[in-house]
């Protein structure tokens, strides 16, 4: 009875909300709460408080736990002690955003129709409120489901406190499954459910050769130039061309993929032309969308995301930089340790370039769980019943720290349910989220939530 009241009402309901959806997500999105930047910690600050007051205001009891770095917003709508729990993790924290880059301000929500333009509209904000939104809807329809919510907000840099903020408080989150909705379709007509995540290991090298800058024409051919050398070491840890990282032992413990596993990935209707023009590629390494798909979702990978050193201003300034440093990450797949990595890349890189220095910035291990179990299927049911198509199940490129401390410490089936396109611009400039994928999401989660009740 439960479920055809919740279906009968719900589009009513989506159509009566859209306005409210529209001005909260503003709220957030206005909230520059950039985690990598501690100039950015009151805002985080405010973001928590922000969001601590919309759940109180939907009727959830909420409150901000604090842990070693930034705190964690948690809310619950609690029916009976005797219902099934069901938490749903999104984060808060964004990527940070030049203005001069964008077309729109990153941190001032533009709404022109349905779309919505803005840091942290699709990553993580967008589907949050979208999930906040459903869970709102059965809790007042009555339906017997106890739904509690996770907001982190240092997700953007690799969740480094949320596994001991988790364990010490693993009874507040005792839980039957749960939700992650932070992840990505294969395209607008292909909903994707995740069932795996790379992990991955962050580091900075760098070198210093001189007490400060010198004159190239003095002392060039002599000093050392450390861009140089990091550039040097760069191509000794990868190909650039291939992306086949060269480091002795990198590939040794990755898991391989078995033949059914290849043959679902070709059958996910991946478009490589789709692809690079979401992601607004100009070329692009393969040209086999199976074999783009593996690069992606099965197979490490080693990039560089910025050489900083020397003279950046207009011309040339005819100088030897004194420093440098290189700011580089590793996906990893299933079996390979983050540790271990570190410890391949550390000595490759001491050995290559004694005087460099190597520091380790955060790290996270895979995540690798079944498409196969109830919460999976009747996540799929809930998507055919909404979107009106057949979902694929997919491994996720990226990765989330909190989800493998979520399987550590709770040991819950976890769900992977995002709504974002590849279009919508995760970390990239322009980012944007869109009322019809909201909408849907919605009706989503509604859909899965009494399935999920009745499991």
């Amino acid at each position: 009875m439960q479920t055809k009241k919740i279906e009968a009402g719900i589009d009513q309901y989506i159509d009566s909300i859209r306005k409210d959806y529209e001005a909260n997500l503003k709220a957030f999105v206005d909230i520059p709460s950039v985690s990598a930047d501690p100039a950015h910690k009151k805002d985080i600050e405010k973001m928590a408080e922000a969001a601590l007051n919309l759940l109180k205001q939907f009727g959830a009891k909420a409150e901000i736990i604090k842990t070693n770095g930034n705190p964690v917003v948690y809310g619950y709508f609690e029916n009976s002690a005797k219902s099934p729990t069901l938490t749903i993790y999104n984060h808060l924290d964004v990527q940070p955003a030049d203005a001069n880059e964008w077309q729109n301000p990153p941190f001032s929500l533009t709404i022109k129709d349905d779309l919505y333009k803005g840091r942290g509209s699709t990553d993580d904000k967008g589907p949050a409120l979208a999930a906040l939104y459903a869970s709102k809807y059965v809790y007042d329809q009555g339906l017997p489901l106890n739904i509690k919510f996770i907001w982190e907000l240092e997700e953007e840099i690799g969740s480094p406190n949320f596994l001991s903020f988790l364990k010490r408080n693993k009874e507040k989150f005792k839980t039957n499954s749960i939700l992650v909705s932070d992840t990505i379709w294969i395209s607008k007509d292909k909903p994707s459910i995740a069932y795996g995540l790379r992990g991955m290991s962050c580091v900075l090298v760098k070198l210093r050769t001189g007490k400060k800058d010198v004159h190239s024409g003095t002392t060039g051919g002599v000093a050392r130039n450390p861009i140089g050398e990091l550039s040097q070491l760069i191509t000794d840890c990868y190909d650039a061309k291939t992306g086949e990282v060269k480091i002795p032992g990198f590939y040794d413990d990755v898991l391989p993929v078995s033949e059914q596993e290849l043959d679902n990935m070709g059958k996910a209707g991946f478009s490589l032309d789709h692809f690079k023009k979401a992601h607004e590629l100009m070329a692009v390494r393969v040209e086999e969308p199976l074999e783009a798909i593996k690069r992606i979702w099965v197979k490490p990978t080693l990039e560089v995301h910025g050489i900083v050193g020397g003279y950046t201003g207009p011309g040339v300034k005819t100088i030897v930089p004194h420093q440098a440093e290189a700011k580089i990450s590793m996906r990893l797949v299933p079996n390979q340790k983050p540790d271990k990595i570190f410890k391949l890349f550390s000595e490759f890189v001491k050995a290559k370039c004694p005087d460099a220095e190597v520091i380790e910035d955060g790290s996270l291990g895979p995540f690798i769980g079944s498409c196969k179990d109830k919460y999976n299927q009747a996540a799929a049911a809930a998507i055919k019943n909404t979107f009106h198509c057949e979902p694929v199940f997919t491994r996720e490129g990226g990765s989330i720290g909190a989800v493998v401390s979520m399987d550590e410490v709770l040991k819950v089936p976890i769900v992977f349910i995002g709504l974002s396109l590849p279009e919508h611009g995760y970390h990239a400039i322009n980012e944007h989220f869109d009322w019809q994928q909201a909408k849907g999401g919605i009706k989503l989660f509604a859909d899965y939530f009494t399935k999920v009740q009745k499991l």
